[in-house]
């Protein structure tokens, strides 16, 4: 049997009926990969698996969640939808907006969207508007909009999104048979930590094995865009990770909940650790995500190298699992890598030239 994307595969755990119109791109089902050379780059002898969501048809995560909210505006009669982004949602939004012969309207951040997000939305025929603000003047202002226009918000404070994507999570445990012991997860606008927590915990009366130990979230924001971290909102949030320069999260009272009954943590990593995940998963695993996503991996180094796993775990330490959260594909942001590479050099059209650059 054909994949039928997020909303057919677990129809009966998300906010849907039959007379529901399913918009859909055939979101999901993206790889759980173990991840053997990380590890061992790492020094670490713990499973690690990596959850790929770059491998989403819009190339984020952002999509399981679209799928839902898009259907549900379409079931309810809308003929608009509307979100503020830093790129991924308008991305997600506008393409199953297109699906659905919807319009779509985008109030971005100027300047701080990456170029391969901000093509997306206008391929897919999106109303892209700039603002000269960050993303929370931007938010502010759609949720202002919908308040008053028959247009549907879908940014994660739509709850049809975060249901969405909790399917993530369900995967994980397909694929796992089990719940992994940490989760670790990039933190911006903090509805996908939001998720993922919720589908570990409806995973209780779901699966059929022993899921009274659920995974530690340990989620990561950027240093210089780090709210939930300070404590407070950041007016003129700084990273090189346009996904989560983010200075007041829509979930973040919902994700200090997530950390705090899951035991787990809201850190910091900085941009260079960033974008040494970033270099890192690519050399060692072959894969190529944007740089908000390797804030995962990054948070993973920095709690391998402070000795987390041997105090908390001790002699189990090479017995749990660990996964890291890849929440969007390395194309969304080809800027970034192209400013962290070596450009390759130039040599003469001959043979002896080629051999000697090849240094056999």
């Amino acid at each position: 049997m054909s994949y039928q994307g997020v909303i057919e595969k677990y129809r009966k755990y998300l906010p849907v009926r039959d007379e529901t119109p399913v918009i859909t791109l055939l979101e999901g089902n993206t790889p759980l990969i173990k991840a053997d050379n990380l590890a061992s780059s790492l020094g670490v002898k713990f499973g690690l698996f990596l959850k790929y969501e770059g491998m989403n048809p819009t190339g984020s995560f952002k999509d399981r969640g679209m799928t839902v909210a898009v259907s549900r505006a379409k079931e309810k009669g809308a003929q608009a939808v509307i979100c503020a982004s830093t790129g991924n949602t308008a991305a997600s939004a506008s393409a199953y907006a297109a699906r659905a012969g919807m319009r779509c309207i985008v109030v971005i951040p100027e300047g701080a969207i990456a170029l391969g997000k901000l093509s997306q939305s206008l391929i897919h025929n999106a109303h892209v508007i700039a603002i000269s603000g960050n993303f929370d003047q931007a938010l502010n202002l759609v949720k202002g909009i919908v308040e008053k226009y028959p247009v549907t918000l879908v940014n994660s404070l739509n709850p049809d999104r975060i249901e969405g994507q909790k399917t993530a999570s369900f995967e994980i445990l397909d694929v796992l048979g089990k719940p992994p012991d940490y989760q670790f997860m990039p933190v911006g606008n903090a509805g996908n930590i939001t998720a993922y927590w919720q589908g570990y915990k409806e995973a209780v009366s779901r699966y059929t094995f022993n899921v009274s130990r659920l995974p530690k979230m340990m989620g990561f924001q950027a240093e210089g865009s780090a709210p939930i971290v300070k404590g407070h909102s950041i007016d003129q949030p700084r990273t090189i990770a346009t996904a989560i320069r983010i200075g007041n999260p829509a979930s973040w009272k919902r994700a200090e909940k997530a950390r705090d009954e899951s035991g787990g943590v809201i850190d910091t990593v900085t941009d260079e650790e960033i974008i040494e995940a970033y270099k890192l998963l690519a050399k060692t695993e072959g894969i190529f995500v944007e740089p908000a996503s390797a804030a995962s991996v990054a948070g993973l180094k920095k709690y391998i190298g402070n000795g987390f796993f041997h105090k908390k775990e001790g002699q189990r330490n090479t017995a749990i699992t660990v996964v890291c959260i890849l929440t969007g594909h390395g194309l969304k942001d080809p800027d970034c890598a192209i400013k962290n590479i070596e450009k390759p050099r130039v040599v003469k059209p001959e043979l002896s030239a080629v051999v000697r650059e090849m240094a056999l």
